[in-house]
């Protein structure tokens, strides 16, 4: 789906940090750059549990697609895959089922120069890649119609994202706008950071990262639960993403010394 040469196509911005590549140095991994370490250094000034909270959201997409994966889901649209790290979410639903179909999506070329590590299939099953940004719903569901069948439930997954993308853009219209086209069955996954938990440490973040040219949404509990109107919460509903069937996994180290700001959940579509 990425129709040419991965690394030919790479034109990395390095004057200014990426979210992708910060979560990349959050997690220990080395697809990042000075200024994205920069801004990384500074968030951990603010909470020094943020490389945690990366982990912990990780984590929460393992259980969440393990869980789907097991109880008969077979296609996954990941958009805001970010910088591969296994396993990866092809991965875990692949052992489960291996004809599980997955369609990765993000707008950083950092992770489009890694797509070869997204694109390792079972034979029986499919994954691909494609370059966009979640703003362009319309792109996104035209490349993924090329691998998934949209008359058969979709896992929707959106995770660490969305809480980049402002209300002025309409964060929760380009949700409907994607859920719309998948059939019922289908389900939503996401997770989301909040200020509702530490707000003069989040309000700090914040204009650190503006003024670095990266928006930051945080939402509250309302606002992040809207995202699921018209669909069935899985139980438990909203919750801190490590308290969400914390038994299909294994914990992160340091998730429970202190608040995990934000909120994860799965909602079925009828």
């Amino acid at each position: 789906m990425t129709g040419q040469d991965p690394m030919s196509a790479v034109q990395i911005d390095t004057t200014r940090p990426h979210p992708a590549r910060m979560y990349d140095w959050y997690l220990g991994g080395k697809d990042n750059y000075p200024v994205d370490e920069e801004m990384g250094r500074q968030m951990l000034t603010l909470d020094p549990r943020v490389p945690v909270m990366a982990r912990v959201n990780r984590a929460f997409m393992h259980r969440a697609t393990l869980r789907l994966a097991g109880s008969g889901v077979r296609q996954f649209l990941d958009i805001g895959t970010g910088i591969p790290t296994e396993p990866n979410l092809h991965q875990i639903a692949q052992r489960t089922a291996p004809d599980a179909r997955v369609v990765y999506c993000d707008n950083d070329p950092i992770v489009l120069a890694h797509a070869a590590a997204l694109l390792r299939s079972t034979d029986e099953g499919a994954t691909a890649y494609l370059q966009a940004d979640v703003r362009d719903p319309d792109a996104i569901l035209e490349g993924a119609r090329k691998v998934l069948d949209f008359t058969r439930p979709v896992a929707l997954s959106l995770i660490a994202l969305l809480h980049f993308v402002p209300d002025e853009d309409g964060a929760h219209d380009l949700v409907r706008r994607l859920l719309a086209e998948l059939p019922s069955g289908s389900h939503l996954v996401m997770t989301h950071a909040t200020a509702d938990f530490t707000p003069e440490e989040s309000k700090a973040a914040t204009e650190k990262l503006r003024a670095a040219g990266v928006t930051l949404a945080l939402r509250s509990r309302e606002e992040f639960t809207r995202f699921f109107d018209g669909l069935d919460l899985v139980e438990p509903g909203v919750e801190v993403p490590h308290r969400w069937h914390p038994e299909l996994g294994e914990p992160v180290p340091g998730q429970d010394d202190g608040v995990i700001p934000g909120y994860g959940a799965v909602g079925r579509k009828p």
